[in-house]
């Protein structure tokens, strides 16, 4: 059916439209309203991290000192303070090369990600991507009709070699999307000498790269390296959020363009939103100012590294003989592999079912999807229910296994 609707109805859809579909994961997390469901689904920031009180106080600073300029129409680029805040923490996390009129803020680094797609992809135009890679980037570009070009990865991150192929496997590559640290979905981390090796190969093609780093500061034990943007600052646009060190319910992150790029995504920012919440921005700026990050985010930190250990623990007690995890270094995420004779997807609803829902690993893969994975969060669970919630998986994938068997399922 065309993506007319009805016809009854006076309303026709856009081609595009007929390409916009529904978030795998936010149609999961539907599930996990259920009673009595424990959730390892969600890609949600633990909320008892979120500073409500430097919140609050900063909102006060803000309505009793700016409040009409707070409530007023603001500049698209953002708000100036908060862009050159920005600008000067890359520089001291290795972009050396940043500057404020860079820096344009967004409404979420997910709209970041749309404004590029608007302005780099034509309908049938190749956009490169990790395998897998995160759903919601698939989401955003989906709508310009690209092609998707899956570029083969390991457990370091793409294959530089997978890299050098695209002129020929995807000629006219508009650019590639990397998540380097701590990957939604796999929770890896690329290393720094296959940070080089990509940047090289990406150069060598002439692709441009659109670095995504939502998780980077919440490592546990060491610091990832320094950002692809770093080491080639006219092939890299980067995007960062404040939502996993602050709070999603901001809706603010940001994109770092090379001049080459930043007019246009000006511009379509100013055709989508005009801008993004002054107010907002002007509360985080208040909150993040004088160093409150360099205190904050270590106790996000902790809490996650602790949630993680006790996630680990759990699986290797209840998962089945033939599971393959590893153990992330920071973010928020396992990814699973189940043993040979078990779809994700098929035991989605049997694990609603005994309690515990997770999310399927099929989504987040352009091309090839492999059916035995899945991810878990670690975060938003107490350790005793993420005990609870793992043990009830366990059984729920041993019972599928017992009944391959029976049936002489391989």
């Amino acid at each position: 059916m065309s993506p007319s609707t009805s016809p009854s109805s006076p309303w026709h859809m856009a081609q595009r439209a007929a390409r916009l579909n529904p978030s795998v994961i936010r149609e999961i997390l539907k599930l996990t309203e259920l009673p009595g469901v424990l959730s390892l689904a969600g890609g949600l920031p633990a909320a008892d991290t979120f500073p409500v009180e430097a919140m609050r106080e900063a909102t006060a600073r803000v309505l009793t000192e700016q409040p009409q300029a707070a409530l007023q129409y603001a500049a698209s680029e953002g708000y100036g303070p908060l862009r050159e805040w920005v600008a000067e923490r890359l520089r001291e996390q290795g972009m050396t090369h940043v500057k404020a009129e860079q820096v344009l803020m967004t409404t979420g680094s997910q709209q970041g990600l749309d404004l590029i797609a608007k302005v780099m992809v034509d309908a049938g135009a190749p956009v490169a991507v990790e395998t897998p890679t995160y759903l919601g980037a698939l989401q955003a570009f989906t709508p310009f009709e690209p092609i998707f070009a899956g570029v083969a990865s390991d457990g370091q991150g793409a294959l530089p070699e997978a890299i050098a192929r695209l002129p020929h496997d995807a000629p006219g590559t508009r650019f590639m999307y990397v998540l380097p640290n701590f990957q939604n979905p796999t929770g890896r981390v690329m290393p720094e000498a296959r940070r080089q090796a990509v940047v090289k190969a990406a150069q060598t093609a002439g692709i441009p790269l659109v670095e995504d780093n939502p998780y980077g500061d919440l490592w546990f034990d060491e610091a990832p390296p320094a950002p692809l943007a770093a080491r080639w600052a006219e092939g890299v646009a980067y995007l960062g959020s404040f939502s996993k060190v602050l709070a999603p319910g901001l809706r603010l992150g940001y994109v770092v363009a090379p001049p080459a790029l930043a007019p246009k995504l000006l511009q379509a920012k100013q055709a989508a939103d005009l801008h993004t919440p002054g107010f907002n921005q002007r509360i985080v700026y208040e909150v993040v100012k004088d160093g409150f990050l360099e205190r904050h985010i270590p106790t996000i930190r902790a809490q996650y590294k602790a949630q993680r250990d006790v996630m680990a623990e759990a699986l290797r007690e209840a998962m089945p003989a033939g599971t393959e995890w590893t153990q992330p270094e920071g973010g928020m995420f396992f990814w699973l592999r189940l043993p040979a004779g078990c779809r994700a997807m098929d035991l989605l609803p049997k694990a609603v079912a005994a309690g515990v829902a997770f999310v399927p690993g099929e989504p987040f893969y352009a091309h090839q999807p492999d059916p035995r994975t899945l991810r878990l969060s670690f975060v938003t669970l107490r350790a005793d229910e993420i005990r609870q919630a793992v043990a009830a998986l366990g059984r729920v994938v041993h019972q599928a296994l017992e009944e391959a068997l029976q049936a002489g399922t391989p």
